[in-house]
């Protein structure tokens, strides 16, 4: 939590669900057989997604399972951060990797916000956090909507190309726009 924002990580829920004893594993199981989950108990992702890139299908059925279960998982930790007396924090962040895809999270959203780069930044940037090969992470982001498409989409946009300190001011500057709004609107 930075700047008394509390975010919710659609992505890190997808993890959880997915790791050593994930509530999402049996029905993976079920969708995909036992060779769908590595050695640990979790989801085997490199299998995954090699699945899922070359059939449509699979991955239509693997949504299926992880969608709802996100969805209720967000809608959760929505109710507990709401409690008894409201949102004790100026606003909330979900962060939704694939928000402009398919997941069904729009509607809940008073504001969407992109964060920015050129797509060789985001590739290279991928490449260093997962370790994964150039090729799969260019598949990855050929498989989401276009850069164009979520910058039309998107209510505010964030450039991340540059450097940190710029990217701080520039988050800051958001920040102090919506907790601004909020307020306005609470009187």
């Amino acid at each position: 939590m930075a700047r008394g924002v509390r975010v919710i990580d659609t992505d890190q829920i997808s993890h959880t669900l997915t790791g050593k004893s994930g509530a999402a594993i049996p029905d993976i199981v079920r969708a995909f057989g036992p060779h769908a989950i590595d050695r640990q108990g979790a989801m085997d992702r490199a299998a995954m997604r090699e699945l899922v890139f070359a059939d449509p299908a699979a991955r239509k059925k693997l949504e299926a399972v992880l969608h709802p279960e996100i969805a209720a998982a967000v809608d959760h930790e929505l109710e507990q951060l709401r409690g008894d007396e409201g949102y004790q924090h100026a606003y909330v962040l979900l962060a939704v990797p694939l928000l402009f895809e398919r997941m069904p999270f729009r509607w809940k959203l008073w504001r969407t916000l992109v964060i920015d780069c050129a797509e060789s930044t985001q590739i290279a940037r991928a490449v260093r956090r997962s370790g994964l090969p150039v090729e799969a992470i260019v598949q990855v982001v050929q498989a989401q909507v276009s850069r164009n498409v979520r910058l039309q989409l998107a209510d505010d946009v964030i450039w991340n190309g540059g450097d940190l300190l710029a990217l701080d001011r520039t988050i800051d500057t958001f920040h102090r726009r919506y907790t601004r709004k909020i307020e306005n609107d609470r009187s």
